[in-house]
């Protein structure tokens, strides 16, 4: 059987050393910086920074990327700004500059490879008022999309002041990849890197929930938000949300159908670490909403991502969906 559709990774990273600059020494940055320590703690940093380092060829450099994915296997990936360059904490005059500098130069890295590279810009989820605005520039950029957060400061993606942003991204079908940036548990997870452990799955199962029960996603059907880290929890204890949604009135108040439902108007990558949650994933979501991803290139990451999906065993046709053609039909890569 012939499957002539690429390879597609959807969980890359670019970072961009020139957005730090912009940033730096600026009132509130030290702040950030700070609670970003507090909530990773001295261990996860010490190994943080060299981790970084070894990797900043291919997290910068579109040669370094292309033959790492030419040794992947990867045909096209979807290159996203390292979430740390979110910094929602800058106030709205910084924040456009940051956005329009992340997009602009975002675009610049994939042009060099423009059959094999798609790239995402960024909203600053703080200043609901500019959502709509950077997410056009990322547009006229040539970008496929925005990269957003978890949550911003004093607002969860369930925040009324969104709705602009949601109904233009519904009506340009941007692509939406939710990708959290540090966990609201703060300094209960600042050990044995739970940060991210825990941290990371936990924030994209409470912004999901946000988006389901708020009626979000009834409002909106067709935006094309894209889950990093397989969703998180949610899609595997998604029982739990139906059981609350059929037995509470409080927790059905706000959306129209059993929660995991919705679970079928989402995009999930395919990075869970696991063949047997990646099996179930595709069971609740449906084999046409799972996308290969890999947190290239950092160490939470997979080096091999087909070979992490070839492990899950799916049935063939299964398999070369998430492998590459069901990221090449929403990049209109076909």
């Amino acid at each position: 059987m012939n499957h002539p559709s690429p390879t597609v990774d959807v969980h890359a990273h670019l970072l961009l050393p020139e957005a730090e600059a912009l940033v730096d020494g600026l009132p509130g940055l030290a702040e950030a910086r700070a609670l970003d320590a507090r909530r990773n703690g001295p261990a996860a940093l010490a190994v943080n920074g060299p981790m970084v380092r070894d990797r900043l060829p291919k997290l910068t450099d579109t040669g370094a990327r292309l033959a790492a994915m030419d040794a992947q296997g990867v045909d096209v990936q979807l290159v996203s700004p390292s979430p740390s360059h979110y910094h929602y904490w800058t106030d709205e005059d910084t924040a456009e500059k940051l956005y329009r500098l992340v997009n602009e130069a975002t675009a610049a890295h994939c042009s060099a490879a423009p059959d094999r590279l798609r790239g995402l810009g960024l909203v600053p989820l703080q200043h609901p008022r500019q959502a709509v605005r950077a997410l056009d520039h990322a547009l006229a950029q040539g970008l496929a999309g925005v990269e957003i957060s978890s949550h911003a400061p004093g607002r969860e993606l369930s925040d009324p002041a969104y709705e602009p942003f949601w109904s233009r991204a519904e009506d340009t079908r941007a692509l939406l990849f939710l990708h959290p940036f540090g966990c609201t548990l703060d300094e209960r997870l600042d050990r044995w890197y739970l940060s991210n452990t825990v941290g990371q799955p936990a924030e994209n199962a409470v912004a999901l929930s946000h988006l389901i029960f708020s009626g979000v996603l009834d409002r909106h059907p067709g935006l094309k938000v894209i889950a990093a880290h397989g969703g998180g929890y949610l899609p595997t204890h998604i029982g739990r949300s139906d059981h609350a949604w059929s037995a509470r009135a409080d927790a059905r108040a706000g959306c129209a159908h059993p929660p995991s439902s919705y679970l079928r108007r989402l995009y999930f990558d395919s990075l869970v670490h696991d063949p047997y949650v990646l099996r179930e994933l595709v069971r609740v979501a449906g084999a046409d909403r799972v996308l290969l991803g890999s947190d290239f290139p950092f160490d939470m990451g997979t080096e091999d991502p087909v070979g992490a999906l070839r492990a899950a065993r799916l049935p063939e046709a299964d398999f070369h969906a998430v492998r590459g053609g069901n990221a090449a039909a929403l990049l209109r890569k076909d």
